[in-house]
Formats: C-alpha cells, sequence, structure tokens
C-alpha cells in the first residue's frame, strides 16, 4: 500500500461518490441469485442459557466490529488496565459498531446524543456544539487513548465516524487518563483497525433534504503471510437541512496500516484528512423583547448567505506493541494533527440602547496544532501468593493553537446588510504543555475483592506568546485514583471509588499568582451485572462530585483589573442506571437513565447563588434507549428496531431591560425514531432510519438573553435509506 500524503485529497465532486456506490451497490444484487444470509450469531459456537432461551456467544473482546453486540468484552479507557465493564469501578458505556450502524450515527455529535448521561447542547449555534455529563462541560476528546483538547465553541470538529471500531466513556473524574480538564467524562474514540480476510464494504444512503452519503470500506492482508494488513476507508456526505438555504459537506480519507515486524513486534501506521463545511453554523433564533419564545417556523435561518465554517485536519499516528517476557508488554502511541479553519459569520442581536435589532459580524481563522505521546508498559506480578496487575508509563501533549484575527468585529452592523469586507489584522499564539507520569494497579485481595490504584503526576504549562503576564504553570500537580470490587456472586459486583482531576486557571491573586487549579473529585458508590459470559452488562451507579477552587473575585485593593482567590465550590449528585448488550440471542439492547444535579455549594462574593442549579438550561434528567430485534425462522433476514430520547425540562431566567425577569422554558419531550432492516442476501443489506416519527417541535437549545439568539430547534420528522454491500 502506497505511503498516504498531505498531497492526497480527498474532495470528490458533488454527489457523484454517493451515486457511483450506489450504483456498484444494487447492480451486483439484482444480477446474482439471493443467498441465505449468513447469521452471525449461529456462527461464533458457544451456547449460553437464558431460561428456555439458548444465546450464542463467545467471549467478547474489544473489538466491535462484526460482533453485532451493544456491548463490548473489554476497555482501558478508565484505568489503563484492560478491564471489563463489570470490573470497572466508574459508570462507564461503550457506543459499538454496530449500535452505530443501527442508527446511522455519522459523527460524534449522534454518540453525545445517545449516550446515557451525556447531553449535546447547541446554545451558541447549531455548528458550535458543546458536551456536557454530570452538569458540567467536556473539554477532551480521546484517540486511541490519546487525550485531544476539544474546544466546541469554536474549533471543535465532529469527528467522522467512518474510521471508528467503537466510542468508549468514562463518566465522572478521568484525570488518570486525561491528565487536565472538568470532571464530566472521557470520550474515547477507538479506530478501526485491518482486518484479518480480505473484505470490502461499499455504502450508499440517501434521505430527507437531499442527504447524500457515499462510503468504501476496504481492509486486506497486504502479502501471503497476512504479516502485513491494510485498510482504507473514504466517506463523503453532501446534505441540505431543514433550516432554509443550509448547505453541509463532510469527507474523510482514512489509512492504516499494520505489520507484524517479528512475532513479538506490530507496528501501525496511519493517516486520516477531514474535510467539513457548512454555511449554517453560529447565528440561532432570538427571542422576544418580554423574553417569550417567538415560535418561528423550523425552517427560519436567522444567518446570511455569506457565512461559512470551513474546516480541515490532517492526523497522522502511530503505535508500537512490543510483546515482552512473562506476559508484559510495552505499547508506544504517538499521534499529530494539523486543523486549518476559517470561520465567516453572524448572528442577530439587539442594542440594547435602543432595543434595535442588529447583526454581530465576525471572521476568524484558526491553526490549530496538536501532538501526543503516550508510552506504557503493563503486565502481571506476584505478591503474597496472589497475581496482580501493573501499568507504568509516561506521556506528553502539546496544544499550539494560533488565531488570525480579521476586521471589523461588528456588533452593529445592518441587519441585511452585505458580507463585511474582513481583513486580516494581527495574530495571536497559545501553547500549552503536558507531562506526565503515571501509574495504576489491581491488587488481588482475595478471590472475590480487588483494590485498583492510581497516581499521575502532572507538569502544565501554558504559555501566551503575546502577552507573557497571562502564562502560568502548574508544577507537580497529584491526582489520585482508587476503587474497591468486591464480587458478590457469578454475575454481580458492588464497587466504591474516588477520582479526581484539576483544571488550571489563569485568575490571580493580590500578589499576582494564578490562583491554583480547580480540583474536582468523583466519589461513586455501584452495583454492576455481568451476565452470558459478558454479552449483557448493567449497572447502577449513584455518584458525587465536589469541584473545589473556583476563582471568585474579591474587594480588596488590586494592583491589576481585578484579583480572585480559591474560594467557589459546585457540587454535582445524582444516580445513573444503564443496561447494554444482548436481552436474547437476536435482541440488542442499549438503554440508560440519569438524574444529576450540580448546584452551588460556596460563593463569596455571589452568595444568591448557593444552593441554586448551576446551570438551568442542561436537563436533570435523561432517559435514553436504543434497540433492535432479528427475527428467525421466515422472517430471519428482518430486523426492526429503534430508539427513545427524553428529557426533562430546561429553563433559563432572562433579565429583561425593565428590570423583571422572565423564565424561558423547554418542557421535558421525548423524541422517538424507528429503523427497519432487510438483508436481501449475504451480501446486501438495506436498511430504512425513520427519526421523530411523530414529528414534535421542540427546542434542544435555548436562549438565556432578550439580546443574543439561542433558541435552536430539534430536526422535524426525517428520513435516511442505505444500502450496503459487502464482498
Amino acid at each position: 500500500m502506497s505511503r498516504p500524503s498531505s498531497q492526497r485529497r480527498f474532495s470528490p465532486s458533488r454527489n457523484l461518490l454517493a451515486m457511483a456506490i450506489c450504483m456498484a451497490t444494487v447492480a451486483p444484487a439484482l444480477a446474482e441469485e439471493a443467498d441465505q444470509p449468513k447469521d452471525q450469531a449461529q456462527s461464533n459456537g458457544a451456547v449460553m442459557e437464558l431460561g428456555a432461551t439458548e444465546v450464542s456467544s463467545t467471549g467478547l473482546g474489544s473489538t466491535t466490529e462484526g460482533t453485532t453486540s451493544y456491548t463490548t468484552g473489554a476497555m482501558a479507557t478508565a484505568t489503563k488496565l484492560p478491564l471489563s465493564l463489570r470490573e470497572t469501578p466508574q459508570a462507564v458505556t461503550v457506543i459499538t459498531r454496530q449500535r452505530m450502524d443501527d442508527q446511522a450515527m455519522t459523527s460524534i455529535n449522534d454518540v453525545v446524543k445517545y449516550s446515557p448521561g451525556l447531553f449535546l447542547s447547541q446554545s451558541s449555534g447549531p455548528g458550535r456544539q458543546t458536551y456536557s455529563a454530570r452538569g458540567f462541560d467536556i473539554d477532551n476528546l480521546m484517540y486511541d487513548g490519546i487525550p485531544s483538547n476539544y474546544q466546541g465553541w469554536t474549533v471543535g470538529a465532529q469527528p467522522n465516524l467512518a474510521m471508528f471500531d467503537r466510542v468508549e466513556v468514562v463518566r465522572g473524574a478521568t484525570g488518570l487518563v486525561t491528565g487536565s480538564g472538568n470532571p464530566s467524562a472521557a470520550i474515547n474514540l477507538v479506530r478501526k483497525r485491518p482486518l484479518a480476510e480480505q473484505k470490502v464494504t461499499l455504502t450508499g444512503a440517501a434521505g430527507t433534504w437531499d442527504n447524500y452519503r457515499g462510503e468504501i470500506d476496504a481492509s486486506s492482508p497486504l502479502n501471503d503471510s497476512g504479516t502485513l494488513r491494510g485498510r482504507v476507508v473514504a466517506s463523503y456526505r453532501d446534505a441540505n437541512g431543514f433550516v432554509d438555504s443550509m448547505e453541509e459537506s463532510h469527507g474523510l480519507f482514512y489509512a492504516i496500516t499494520e505489520a507484524d515486524l517479528s512475532d513479538d513486534t506490530t507496528l501501525t501506521l496511519g493517516f486520516s484528512n477531514q474535510k467539513d463545511k457548512t454555511n449554517y453554523f453560529w447565528g440561532a433564533s432570538m427571542v422576544g423583547l418580554d423574553g417569550h419564545h417567538l415560535d418561528l417556523p423550523r425552517s427560519y435561518n436567522p444567518g446570511t448567505d455569506w457565512e461559512n465554517k470551513d474546516q480541515e485536519i490532517n492526523t497522522v499516528f502511530a503505535e508500537v506493541r512490543q510483546r515482552l517476557a512473562n506476559d508484559w508488554k510495552l505499547q508506544v502511541n504517538a499521534t499529530y494533527s494539523e486543523q486549518d479553519a476559517l470561520f465567516s459569520g453572524s448572528y442577530q442581536s439587539r442594542w440594547a440602547a435602543d432595543q434595535s435589532l442588529q447583526r454581530t459580524v465576525y471572521q476568524s481563522g484558526q491553526e490549530e496544532n496538536q501532538a501526543g505521546l503516550d508510552a506504557f508498559a503493563s503486565g502481571p506480578f506476584q505478591a503474597f501468593g496472589r497475581s496482580h496487575e501493573l501499568v507504568v508509563g509516561a506521556s506528553k501533549r502539546i496544544y499550539d493553537m494560533t488565531t488570525n484575527n480579521y476586521s471589523p468585529y461588528n456588533m452593529f452592523w445592518p441587519l441585511n446588510g452585505p458580507k463585511p469586507n474582513f481583513v486580516h489584522t494581527d495574530n495571536t499564539r497559545e501553547v500549552t504543555t503536558q507531562d506526565a507520569v503515571y501509574m495504576s494497579t489491581r491488587l488481588s485481595l482475595a478471590d472475590p475483592l480487588k483494590l485498583i490504584l492510581g497516581g499521575r503526576l502532572d507538569w502544565y504549562d501554558y504559555d501566551n506568546r503575546d502577552d507573557s503576564d497571562a502564562s502560568y504553570k502548574v508544577t507537580r500537580n497529584v491526582t489520585r485514583y482508587a476503587g474497591l470490587i468486591y464480587d458478590l456472586d457469578e454475575h454481580h459486583s458492588v464497587y466504591v471509588s474516588y477520582s479526581d482531576i484539576f483544571n488550571p486557571q489563569s485568575s490571580k491573586d493580590v500578589s499576582g499568582t494564578p490562583v491554583k487549579p480547580i480540583v474536582g473529585k468523583n466519589y461513586e458508590v455501584g452495583i454492576k451485572g455481568e451476565y452470558f459470559d459478558g454479552a449483557l452488562n448493567a449497572s447502577l451507579a449513584v455518584f458525587r462530585i465536589d469541584q473545589e477552587n473556583r476563582a471568585v473575585q474579591v474587594d480588596v485593593p488590586c494592583p491589576q483589573l481585578a484579583c480572585y482567590e480559591a474560594s467557589g465550590e459546585v457540587r454535582s449528585q445524582g444516580i445513573e442506571l444503564e443496561l447494554q448488550g444482548a436481552l436474547t440471542e437476536n435482541w440488542q439492547v442499549g438503554a440508560g437513565y440519569t438524574y444529576a444535579r450540580a448546584h452551588t455549594t460556596k460563593d463569596e462574593k455571589s452568595p444568591e447563588k448557593v444552593n441554586k442549579q448551576l446551570t438551568t438550561d442542561l436537563p436533570e434528567r435523561m432517559f435514553k434507549l436504543s434497540t433492535v430485534y432479528r427475527f428467525q425462522g421466515p422472517l430471519e433476514k428482518l430486523r426492526v428496531g429503534g430508539n427513545v430520547y427524553w428529557q426533562s425540562r430546561m429553563y433559563n431566567d432572562i433579565a429583561l431591560s425593565d428590570g423583571s425577569n422572565y423564565r424561558l422554558i423547554q418542557g421535558a419531550y421525548a423524541v422517538t425514531d424507528v429503523m427497519a432492516g432487510y438483508q436481501v442476501n449475504q451480501h446486501l443489506d438495506l436498511q430504512l432510519n425513520a427519526n421523530n416519527i411523530f414529528d414534535r417541535k421542540y427546542y434542544s437549545s435555548i436562549s438565556s438573553s432578550w439580546q443574543y439568539g439561542g433558541d435552536t430547534y430539534g430536526a422535524p420528522r426525517n428520513m435516511m435509506l442505505t444500502a450496503k454491500y459487502s464482498f
């Protein structure tokens, strides 16, 4: 396989790839006699019993592709230790390849929307999404276990799911694996790997609002012995939207190769290029001067025809896995990505002086470079007559952001004015480095009792290249992890765990020293169940997060503009229930209920905030259900499924110009999707997804001010037909 280069750009013409793949998919099927479909579950071997129902399955591994399962056998995102979901003493979810395909997911937004405990917000605009969990924003995404800084409201791209095998989610504080961040969740996207056998899959999809997608996924051994393997994924999506004049396109090229250099050494090299473009990303709809929803048509576009968000990300990555003596192994992962982005946009706003409707216009360019290196050794060791496990490693992260500023940045542009003549003015640059060493171990205290301990030491350096006074460092920050798991019986375990995470802050105290980092502490107890050799997992978790040292302004003589001290505290607490995997041989389910309430416990500057909900435009309760059932007998080619998304109300208290307040509310709502699939033969599969089938009209995000727009509608009823041909 030839080496990919940055000059090989994947930018097919509009709809051509989708049309070609649809033709390639349908033509062979018409010429071929229908074959009997292969039953993946029956071909996989061992039998488990569920009452009078036999469930066929071998034990699941970590890779989910080809398993038809909604769960996984092992994941290492929480502690670097390869543990099953039951053995992990935190609330964890895996969105498998099968679940992505059943729900026709295309981006990380889809994963967040349907993952238990996660919330997708678009209050800053439909293309400026943020993610949250347990009341706090998620500011890290991980790729194959390496953290990557995520700023959804600025340059945050939506990773294209075509190149991933699964998405692993660990909720709570995850400082052991991510270093700095919020005590929300770690989202780890795990890339597809080359297959041992040759396989090519062609996918074509067409849906509502001229939504077309084409995809090629080809994997094969590259030599006779199979020691060299390669895989290429190319995807392109071109779509309009339910909003007037909306257009978007998404292109992906992904290539990966694995080489067994010896019986004990495997080298992996990969490259991806992702290009995304949309003209509808910033401006959300306004509310009235009295704070009420304006109830505009869902097709209303508050933006202009000249707006554009254009992003391109090139990533190279490598991995070396070395098997050592005594079942130990050494693994080194490295990644480097460059993102070039240009945003030209506007949003509607009101001038406070006369309440007239204006338009704020803005353009910026971002050059975001991220590099990550992670090396660790892991394996068993013997002590006190028992076998234990140990991981020791080191990591380095570099985040280098250059912002290209343009003029004008005008808050009083005419509502229907033309595109401004944006002129480049200057650049600003910020470089953040983070070095760490870490260790985690699982100690077998007794046959049913395991203790997991972990620690991490971080050196954090923020360098503002344009203002040295704004730079700061955190030296030798200590992160702790502890979890105790007790097996009640063959299927059930109870656990208690503690984890924390730190987040540096730029606010300074009276002496001009940065306030010490915010610390998020996650306390959790729960019970987990594992059934049918891990084919079904269930869990119940009760958690509390204390976020301490939040900077609060103090009223003292101050040599700078404002002085702060670390005295603010926030607490989040709640409960999470989850079920994921096989209820029977033919019935997969992923379901979760979450209650999480975050409130201020200490704020000396604003004591009126104490015991008040921290963020009211996040729902406190969410229920998410995804399921698919595969028929047997005469209907064995048919499968049906669906999704239900429910959330409790959310609101914002809007301060009006006359000094009064109005509570803007989006009440509780549910959205229902359905799916039906038909396997025509062993090569061709057809699937129809119908979303929001009851055409529920709702706001996915709501405004917080009468001066700026924030109302964003959820998508109306829509459909997608997908044809997949494999050989």
